[in-house]
């Protein structure tokens, strides 16, 4: 099957193992069966737009960068700086 967010499987999954966590917990914390959350990763569905917000603050990153559309991680407007 064709992948339909190639750059979206790559990023979701490595944000995954970053975590160190397994499909299975990913599953878990979305609500979802293991093999959907598979799918998922596998590129083969596309997800809700409030699960990738859902998934774009879990990581720390920006919806942005999760499709691909930047290559930054960090939220726009975040500041890193200590207050």
């Amino acid at each position: 099957m064709e992948i339909k967010m190639p750059i979206f499987s790559a990023r979701i999954k490595e944000l995954r193992k970053e975590r160190g966590l397994k499909q299975v917990e990913m599953a878990q914390l979305l609500n979802c069966a293991e093999n959907h959350y598979q799918k998922i990763e596998y590129g083969q569905v596309n997800i809700p737009s409030l699960t990738l917000l859902f998934l774009a603050d879990y990581f720390d990153v920006s919806t942005d960068y999760l499709l691909g559309r930047t290559d930054i991680r960090e939220t726009p407007g975040k500041s890193t700086a200590p207050m």
